[in-house]
């Protein structure tokens, strides 16, 4: 067990491209809206998102905890840990697998997580070291695979699922994002990467669909600038469905004692 945490939670995707990250963080502040201590670790050593999507502003280092450990930045109520505070993010990352497998490790087991309910891992796509890494290091509570309805972003999530079954993690749903496209001048709604994949997978894997995110510019916005649509917009209607996929998550990962709310003591 990782100390100061009580569940994880990975949040994976088969290709890139998908909104994982915009997922993850929006996720995270959703559960933090829903009364837990939360903590998002950026397991993307080469293409590290959140400390942007967090507001983190570039240069800002993690302060040390004792020898060979740093506590997270905490930002919107969030507890953070990414490599993008640990080096210059416009310098490219040219690691060999065992170095990027390493450097997660340390990012996972040296960083002082304070009392978090809930830790969400943002997982590079594919199913690759650091993948292994985490199925063999960790005791993951479940995953949350994201997804576009495309053919071919279902095709990799369905090696997603796989993989976490394979390591015996459940699954705890599919986020189908970008699902319809609504025209900001008009409001027709559009399908625009096809309909039903998010639906069609979950039933063939036996799990659910969390959620259905619309294609939506605000959104984007919102997670490039650093205050993600569940900080910037809490009443919208897309913060809501965050909010609906976060108690879905917290629901499982915790049993049937959901009912009781955040102040439940957490079992195994």
């Amino acid at each position: 067990m990782i100390e100061g945490v009580k569940h994880i939670v990975a949040v994976a995707s088969g290709k890139g491209g998908v909104g994982k990250s915009t997922v993850t963080v929006n996720l995270a502040l959703a559960m933090v809206a829903e009364g837990y201590r939360v903590g998002i670790l950026d397991a993307d050593i080469h293409g590290p998102s959140q400390a942007q999507m967090l507001g983190v502003p570039e240069g800002v280092r993690p302060q040390q905890a004792g020898e060979n450990r740093f506590r997270p930045l905490e930002t919107h109520g969030v507890q953070a840990m990414s490599m993008a505070f640990m080096v210059d993010t416009r310098e490219p990352m040219v690691w060999r697998g065992p170095m990027v497998a390493g450097a997660f490790q340390q990012l996972l087991t040296q960083t002082a997580w304070n009392d978090l309910d809930v830790l969400f891992i943002d997982m590079p796509p594919g199913t690759g070291d650091i993948q292994l890494t985490l199925a063999q290091k960790v005791p993951v509570d479940g995953a949350v695979i994201v997804t576009t309805p495309q053919d071919i972003a279902l095709l990799d999530a369905r090696k997603g699922i796989e993989m976490f079954r394979k390591v015996n993690v459940p699954v705890l749903g599919v986020v189908e994002n970008m699902s319809l496209h609504v025209c900001s001048n008009c409001g027709h709604a559009e399908p625009i990467f096809g309909e039903g994949g998010g639906e069609r997978i979950a039933a063939e894997y036996e799990t659910r669909v969390l959620g259905q995110l619309p294609l939506s510019l605000s959104i984007r916005e919102q997670a490039d600038g650093g205050r993600p649509t569940v900080v910037a917009e809490p009443d919208s209607e897309i913060t809501m469905m965050f909010r609906g996929m976060a108690r879905q998550v917290a629901e499982q990962i915790q049993g049937d004692s959901a009912d009781e709310g955040p102040s439940i003591s957490f079992s195994d």
